[in-house]
């Protein structure tokens, strides 16, 4: 964890310059964009990549559809919207959604959307499986309600079901913390969120951002 005066670990946050998004600046001293890691120059990373994305790959042609679809439809297009305009841009045609238990309504919505636009999907509740949570580990009064059955997420089995259906664009819906990092790590396609979950701000984590010096000002104080 970095100070505000440990020159060594400065990095983007501590930036009121960004003259890496407006070209129009002096990089500051600490600037990634200009500094060596471990005597690495990044300016060589920044080359490799570059020549990369401009090649006829997987990944230069994610990168050249994520940015078409910013310029283009800036501030036009739902989140929803762009997802499917991504979807069509990559050639995506089978689309996976890994969603939560209280957010399948959201997601049969979404499911009608993706058909009504000639899209194929293929869904994955969290829940699938039906193991007791008790079965990993979970002490009952480490349950959402104690001495209940109670259903463990399973991120895993939903990426290995979205995978045996050869998914080509996996959309998460609302996944736990953690619960969506083991999805991720597991999908072999690639992944999109569509939505966040944030049971306390109708899943609207900047909520919490944005209110950190007034609601949420418990957020700022230091760690006891």
């Amino acid at each position: 964890m970095s100070g505000k005066n440990d020159k060594e670990n400065l990095s983007c946050t501590h930036c009121s310059v960004y003259n890496c998004r407006t070209r129009d600046k002096q990089f500051p001293g600490f600037c990634l964009t200009t500094k060596a890691v471990d005597g690495h120059p990044v300016a060589e990373d920044i080359e490799e990549i570059k020549r990369h994305l401009q090649g006829d790959d997987q990944d230069a042609v994610i990168a050249r559809a994520s940015a078409q679809i910013e310029g283009l439809f800036y501030g036009k297009l739902s989140r929803v919207e762009e997802i499917i305009e991504f979807a069509n841009r990559i050639g995506a045609k089978k689309i996976g959604i890994a969603t939560c238990a209280g957010l399948i309504e959201e997601a049969k919505i979404f499911a009608a959307i993706l058909e009504a636009k000639g899209l194929a999907y293929y869904s994955a509740i969290c829940k699938v499986g039906a193991v007791d949570k008790t079965e990993i580990g979970i002490l009952e009064e480490e349950k959402v309600r104690p001495g209940n059955p109670e259903s463990m997420c399973n991120p895993i089995l939903q990426a290995r079901l979205l995978n045996s259906q050869n998914t080509d664009l996996n959309v998460v819906i609302g996944l736990c913390v953690g619960h969506d990092s083991l999805f991720i790590k597991y999908s072999q396609a690639l992944v999109t969120t569509l939505i966040t979950k944030d049971r306390i701000t109708g899943h609207n984590p900047a909520a919490a951002l944005y209110t950190a010096h007034s609601y949420y000002k418990r957020l700022l104080q230091p760690k006891k």
